[in-house]
């Protein structure tokens, strides 16, 4: 019976070898078959690639050579993913696996052969009908001709709030809305006019008056309407704006455990302005239904204080069934030397330089007259023409639709938009079209906007150039040609955020739709799509289904609901092409099974499950995503990273945090336990939040060698400073981190007196964050931090010399806030030379702070002060000191001594700053 047992044993070992061998054979035979048509097809990508780019650039395509451009950027597509799915196949490691995926690799050199086949019947076809022969002499001569100006690539970026021309019908708006009239019902004023106007510009000018708008109104609130929105997220921004943060977290708890309704935010919404002065501002309004719901939900009948509504339209017969005839403010347009100054400022040309050249004159005239007076028109040819050399603004001219001057209708600014999309170099091109993945008027992150970007192949850098930095180049080119439009700006006056105009999404959601590039799902959607559509994304709040090709989709973007069935789910396996899976934004909490077929989809580059979500674990499978590059999972329920996400070898950004819902300031949101092995992602420049707890020592060592780190983020309660070792080695690796950008330490009230052992700090530190007890004074070495922009301290205790002696004398340090126990001093006294390039200061809890004091001489930059939650006994001194003084900010709990004196220093400040008194304040 042994026997038996041990020859079977021996038969099936050598049929095993013999399988092996088999296929190990059939696997080489089939590689070496298909290795001369994926040269092949390779060299034709990059001949297409070459072919679609000067397609492009040629202005007037016929109908047959557009047919086949599309053909050709079809196949293109196909060729790619092609190869992608096959590099990821031949890179596997693993002999057995190999074995395994024969089936697959027969697969794809089937798939192969048929794509050589297919270029070989397009080629046939461009011979056949004679596409491209008569245009190819042209072409040439045509790019060479448009090369662009390299001196002037980096056209003006102009600011909204300094557009020429505002300033009459802000005087008038204002005057018209009658502000300081403080009784009566709420009046409602429309401001109407075409698109591209500017009357959102408008509106927003009038939002930010100081003197006019934040001095008379108790709140205020922005509010983006557009022709599709979702009810209860346009309320909870009211609530946040209207409010704060602190009052939506409160009513979101008061509900907790039940399905949020509109009306639960609307009542609420309703009380809490009933006895205030509000002024709200509601930005492109398309119907009267939506005007009608939002009057009748939001805002209390029953309010007599004289409160303010601005509505933005373009609809004259909307506004006159909303308000009477004289609440209408008609916006006008430009005139000719408003328009012209305009054009100047974008193109960075000042009269002298166009007076003394007749040719640029001439010419600069035309196209102000051809623009019609439209600030989108003109800033739009403006970033055009910023990019060209002026011989070439003649044929621009030329190009510019000639009813813009006569009737200016949308059409016709379509029109110049599609021009101005034209001239952008290719690799733009798909940078801007990609934008159409977003919803209208929604705000997007420049990072997520580049991360995205790279991880669909979309940036290529070279030469050694980081990346990231070429991506922010395209983005920033963008918001120089006027193609985007920036929303925010940090202290460092970087463009972080960016929003589209309604007239520019229209023409990329037109040519995205047209090149099968984007396919956006609406709450009305067909059954059948038709065509090969490589990025995804719903905007309906419905989750309607849709039935089409999944193979081919490179990207699926979630904005809405949950899809119904028989949609695929959010990792499908249909969607094996998927390289970005974007869920940040969805109106639904992301569950456990939904992420685990992720494994499967081996191209992915880029995940983002932000939530919150339900996830608790990542599965082992997450280790096949050896391309992957971004991962987030910002508040889900993950405690630890799996041991498998140290085969990421491509992994650039991880974010993760654990989900603690309503947390307060005291008990913040936990990080998560990284594994040993962490050292093997080379290429990681974001890692946050770690728990420092539930890490080991050997993996706290080992985030030393992450050379490449740009961000850290540490969390660390509790046990964490009785662990000597587990510190000394954190201490060793902040000092080896030397391409630190960022880093953020929280213990809590706990001690951070460990750090006073850093020796030798990340040079190149920018923003530093510490939340913990310092001893009562900084580590000596923050001292030595030349590049630090930005500082949050909290529980720091420290006294007046660790801030005026130390913190005073960094020289780029434009951002300083200080938070809960951050000082100890009872005064806080900015004295002279100190400070020096401090933009923006900001206090909260800082119990026993009683008085803060402005010596001559001291922080001549500063602009915006900050108070929230403070007990400032006594007065705020000094402020005359202060030559750029925007704005001083006095938080809904502050407490101010001798405020009508501060309130008269302000008022005769030479820079008239405005003293904003948030909500409920106080007055002591």
């Amino acid at each position: 019976m042994a026997e038996t047992v041990v020859s079977m044993a021996r038969s099936m070992v050598r049929g095993a070898i013999s399988v092996a061998a088999s296929a190990a054979a059939a696997e080489v035979g089939l590689l070496v078959g298909v290795r001369k048509d994926i040269w092949f097809i390779k060299d034709e990508l990059e001949t297409m690639e070459a072919f679609l780019e000067v397609a492009e650039s040629i202005k007037k395509k016929d109908v047959l050579l557009k047919v086949w451009a599309k053909q050709v950027r079809d196949l293109s597509y196909n060729i790619e993913d092609c190869l992608s799915e096959f590099m990821v196949h031949v890179g596997s490691q693993s002999f057995l696996r190999r074995l395994m995926k024969l089936k697959d690799r027969h697969r794809i050199a089937v798939r192969i052969r048929d794509l050589k086949a297919r270029v070989e019947e397009v080629s046939i076809r461009n011979t056949r009908y004679n596409l491209i022969k008569a245009e190819a002499s042209n072409t040439t001569g045509d790019m060479d001709s448009h090369m662009e100006d390299v001196r002037n690539h980096s056209a003006s970026n102009i600011d909204e709030a300094e557009l020429v021309g505002f300033s009459k019908p802000k005087k008038e708006l204002i005057k018209l809305m009658d502000v300081k009239t403080e009784e009566g019902t709420a009046k409602v004023v429309f401001v109407v006019g075409m698109g591209g106007l500017g009357k959102t510009t408008l509106a927003r000018k009038a939002f930010e008056s100081k003197e006019d708008i934040v001095n008379n109104f108790s709140c205020q609130a922005w509010i983006t309407v557009s022709q599709t929105f979702s009810k209860i997220e346009m309320l909870k921004d009211m609530i946040m704006q209207l409010f704060g943060n602190e009052d939506l977290k409160k009513r979101l708890k008061e509900l907790e455990g039940k399905t949020v309704q509109v009306d639960d935010l609307a009542r609420y919404l309703r009380e809490k302005l009933q006895e205030k002065r509000y002024f709200i501002v509601l930005d492109d309004l398309w119907t009267i239904d939506a005007w009608g719901w939002i009057k009748d939900i939001a805002f209390p009948t029953t309010n007599i204080k004289g409160s303010r509504i601005i509505v933005t339209t373009r609809d004259i017969g909307l506004a006159q069934q909303c308000t009477s005839k004289s609440l209408i403010y008609h916006l006008e347009h430009l005139h000719i030397d408003q328009a012209t100054n305009l054009l100047l400022k974008k193109i960075g040309k000042t009269d002298e330089e166009t007076k003394s050249d007749e040719r640029m004159l001439n010419v600069i005239s035309k196209i102000v007259n051809k623009c019609g007076g439209l600030p989108l028109a003109i800033l739009t040819i403006g970033g055009l023409l910023a990019t060209k050399v002026v011989e070439m603004w003649e044929s621009i001219y030329e190009q510019i639709p000639s009813e813009l001057g006569t009737n200016p209708s949308l059409e016709a600014m379509r029109r110049m938009v599609t021009l101005s999309y034209n001239h952008l170099p290719s690799h733009l091109k798909s940078c801007f079209l990609y934008l159409s993945i977003f919803p209208e008027d929604f705000e997007i992150k420049r990072r997520h906007l580049v991360d995205r970007w790279i991880a669909e192949g979309l940036v290529r850098a070279s030469g050694g150039v980081n990346v990231e930095d070429v991506g922010i180049g395209y983005f920033n080119e963008l918001i120089n040609r006027n193609m985007i439009q920036l929303s925010k700006v940090n202290v460092e006056g970087i463009v972080k955020s960016c929003r589209v105009h309604d007239i520019m999404r229209d023409v990329m959601v037109s040519i995205s739709r047209d090149e099968n590039f984007v396919h956006l799902v609406g709450n009305s959607e067909a059954s059948i799509i038709e065509g090969n559509f490589r990025h995804v994304s719903y905007h309906g709040s419905k989750g309607q289904n849709i039935g089409m090709d999944w193979s081919h989709v490179r990207s699926l973007t979630m904005f809405g609901e949950r899809p119904a069935e028989p949609s695929p789910s959010v990792c499908s396996t249909n969607m094996r092409m998927l390289r970005a899976l974007d869920l940040k934004n969805t109106l639904f909490k992301i569950r456990q099974k939904d992420i685990n077929n992720i494994g499967l989809l081996c191209l992915l580059k880029y995940v983002d499950f932000k939530g919150p979500s339900y996830i608790y674990a990542l599965p082992k499978s997450i280790r096949r995503l050896r391309g992957l590059q971004n991962l987030d999972i910002r508040d889900s329920y993950i405690v630890a990273l799996p041991t498998e996400i140290t085969e990421l070898h491509s992994l650039r950004s991880l974010r993760c945090s654990r989900w603690a819902p309503y947390s307060s300031r005291w008990s913040k949101t936990n990080g998560v336990g990284v594994p040993r092995g962490i050292s093997k992602l080379k290429e990681l420049q974001i890692l946050e939040v770690v728990d420092i707890n539930q890490t080991s020592k050997k993996a706290v060592k080992e985030l030393g060698e992450l050379i490449q780190l740009r961000k850290l983020s540490i969390v660390g309660k509790g046990r964490f400073a009785d662990q000597k070792r587990k510190i000394l080695y954190l201490c060793a690796a902040i000092e080896k981190l030397s391409s630190l950008r960022s880093l953020s330490l929280d213990v809590g009230s706990g001690s951070l007196e460990w750090l006073h052992n850093v020796s030798s700090p990340p040079a190149l530190l920018k923003k530093l964050k510490l939340l913990g007890d310092l001893g009562g004074k900084m580590p000596e070495w923050v001292g030595s931090l030349k590049h630090l922009v930005k500082i949050h301290l909290e529980w720091s205790r420290l006294k007046e010399d660790q801030v005026t002696e130390m913190l005073g004398k960094l020289p780029k340090l434009m951002l300083f806030s200080l938070d809960s126990y951050a000082y100890v001093g009872k005064k806080l006294v900015f004295r002279a030379e100190a400070f020096v390039n401090l933009r923006k200061l900001s206090i909260d809890i800082t119990y026993p702070l009683t008085e803060v004091r402005f010596e001559k001489g001291a922080s001549p930059k500063m602009e915006l002060i900050e108070f929230s939650d403070g007990d400032l006994k006594s007065e705020i001194i000094g402020i005359n000191h202060l030559p750029v003084l925007k704005q001083i900010s006095l938080g809904r709990k502050g407490r101010v001594a001798n405020l009508g004196m501060l309130q008269a220093e302000v008022d005769k400040h030479p820079n008239n700053p405005v003293l904003q008194l948030e909500g409920d304040l106080q007055r002591a």
